[in-house]
This record gives C-alpha cells, structure tokens and sequence, in this order.
C-alpha cells in the first residue's frame, strides 16, 4: 500500500448512479466500488456523498403514483435509502472493505457541536480504513428538500474532514463556455482560478428530471469549497476510470483552483459566530499555545466565564484578561469547570467519559493580534 494520507470526497448525482435509467444501475455502481477499491488500496482517505435514495425508493415500490408533495419525497427517500446503502455495503464487501453510514442535514454541520460529533465520527471511521457513505437525511427534513442539496452537503464534508480534493461527478463532462445541450460549439473550461459573477452566469440548469441538481449548484459547492482550501473538479461520472485517473492527477472535466490555505480558510468558516465565554489561562498554557503552537490542555485553565455547549466557540485569555486566541471546546462549560487545572489523563475519572486529552484542539484555535 502506497504512503498517502489524501482524503477525497467524492459526490455521485443521481444521474451518475442511474445512468439515466429510472432505477440504480449496479453495474456502474459496481465499476465505481472497483476505483474507490483501488485507492482504498492505495492508502487514500476515501469519503462518499451519494445521492439516488428517491430514485431507489420510487423504483423499489414500482413508481406509484405520488401526490407532488414534499411528504411524498420524504417517504420515497425513507424507503429507498435502505436500498441505496444496502447496494454499497454488498458491492464493497466484494473486496473486503467496509463502510458505515451517516446521515446528516446541513444544521448537523452548522451547529458547532454536532460539527464536532460528526467530525469526530468521520474521521474515527477514517481512522479505522472505513469509508463513510453519507447522504442527505431527506426523510426527516424539516424544509422543503433543496435543490442540489448533496452538491452543497459535499463541500461541507469535504471541509468538515479537510479534504484535499472534493470530485463533483454529474452527467455533463464539466462546465462549458455555454451550454453545449442547446449550442454545439460549447467549449469545456478545463480550469477555473476564481469563480466570478460570469463564472456563475454561464452555469446551466438542471441536465435531467432524475436528480435535483444542476450546474449552478455545483458552482456554489466549489466556492464554498475552494474558499475553504479544498481544490474542486466538476467531472463526467460516466467517463471510465474517472475516479483514479482524477485522484492521479490526470485532467478530467473542470479543476477548480483553492481560494486560500484548507486549516486557515475552515477556521474561517468554523468562527463566524461571536463568542459564547471565556477561558482564562495561566503562564504556562500561553506560552503553549503563541510559543509552541500547541493545544489547551485542562490543566492550563484558571477560570471558566459563561455558560457553553460543547463545539461552541470561546475566547481565550491571559490571567489579565487579554484576549490571544479563539476556540472551538471539546467540553460544555460545566465539565470545563470540573476538569480545570487537573491533568488530561483525570478527565475520564472526573467526567466519567471523555472527548478526548485536550480541551481546544491546535486545529480548532485560531490565534488573535498578539
């Protein structure tokens, strides 16, 4: 096995997964699980969004005749989702790997907590050689199902495990100066370095009335993404080996350029929000933190202020009061305040459960005007 810790996330369309046909076509399922194999052999980091639940469901009950409501969506979604992951556990178990399915709304991510409980269950999943296979969680939704939903999902999970790339695979070859259903001398732009209001304007609609996505809601997906550091190519899920040949370096489709650093551009994103208290800390966890660039450790802190969930955010200051960094918590401000000033090995003891040695992660620090 190759020496390579890349994470890709790798979004299939409806479209892709069908190939046009009203139900899941295994066999080109199956040709994807071959790929997905041989990166997984190679040592790569491999996540999964997928989309078909609806397709799935409406062929498993035989297309009935649904009211056009969205409880119709939710139910051909509840139904069809089993059969979805069902199809990709049995075509990985062909080569011994395993998966494991999470299904998540967009409050799962933009709630901090549940950030950090799906984050730590990705990569906890990751960690163990497990592809995640993640869907939007369409049967329980409380808003009117979206459209190009899993296009935005995608680019928060690509983000969520810091990704390295985030493939969009749908049924067009890329983006294209014009839409080539319509005019013929269409060009396919190979790279895109910034997406810009003309970017945007000549993004097409939807390609088919299987999925819900179209091309404009995969350029809003790769600015988000790209903003955040993850580089973004919008590629032919039908074009063979198109999979490898991307993750390989081959030029497939459309390349969108990062926008800035991945840690840096996530933290921007994570700590939007203002505040929710303070951390006080003593000499030696500052120095830990400007000096050595290292996480807050319980035993550093003097002083909880306020009152916070676990994965909400909270400044962090000197003995004085001064400000030198933001956090995102491991531990509610309650446990903060039990574990305060006692050594990370004690929190099991005192807690009775743990989140882990630290309380703010390095990764989750974002470092104020010293």
């Amino acid at each position: 096995m190759q020496n390579t810790n890349k994470t890709l996330v790798v979004k299939f369309g409806t479209s892709t997964l069908t190939q046009g046909s009203p139900k899941l076509n295994y066999p080109h399922m199956m040709e994807i699980v071959r790929q997905f194999a041989r990166l997984h052999h190679e040592g790569y980091r491999l996540v999964i969004v997928t989309s078909g639940a609806i397709a799935a469901g409406r062929h498993y009950l035989n297309h009935p005749q649904l009211p056009p409501t969205i409880a119709s969506k939710q139910l051909l979604a509840a139904v069809g989702q089993s059969q979805l992951i069902r199809t990709w556990e049995k075509l990985f178990a062909i080569y011994d790997i395993h998966i494991g399915q999470i299904l998540l709304t967009r409050a799962d991510i933009e709630d901090r907590e549940r950030f950090l409980n799906a984050r730590d269950t990705l990569h906890a999943l990751l960690d163990n050689r497990i592809i995640p296979v993640i869907n939007e969680n369409d049967a329980v939704a409380t808003a009117e199902i979206k459209v190009g939903d899993n296009d935005n999902l995608s680019a928060l999970v690509a983000i969520l495990v810091q990704a390295d790339q985030l493939y969009l695979l749908t049924d067009q070859q890329g983006l294209f100066d014009s839409d080539p259903r319509h005019n013929p001398q269409a060009k396919l732009i190979p790279c895109v370095d910034k997406i810009t209001d003309h970017i945007r304007a000549i993004a097409g609609g939807s390609g088919t009335s299987l999925g819900t996505g179209g091309m404009s809601t995969k350029i809003t997906a790769a600015d988000v993404a790209t903003r955040s550091g993850v580089e973004t190519v919008i590629a032919p899920g039908n074009r063979e080996n198109v999979i490898a040949d991307l993750a390989h370096g081959v030029a497939v489709g459309t390349r969108f350029s990062v926008q800035s650093d991945r840690l840096e551009g996530r933290k921007q994103w994570l700590f939007a929000a203002p505040a929710a208290g303070t951390i006080l800390i003593d000499q030696g966890a500052q120095d830990a933190i400007l000096v050595q660039h290292r996480s807050l450790l319980p035993a550093g802190i003097l002083q909880v202020e306020g009152r916070f969930s676990r994965g909400e955010v909270v400044k962090i200051a000197t003995q004085q009061g001064k400000d030198i960094a933001l956090g995102a918590v491991r531990y509610n401000s309650d446990a903060l305040n039990m574990i305060k000033g006692h050594q990370s090995q004690d929190i099991q003891a005192t807690l009775g459960y743990e989140y882990g040695n630290v309380a703010i992660h390095r990764d989750d620090m974002i470092i104020l005007n010293k």
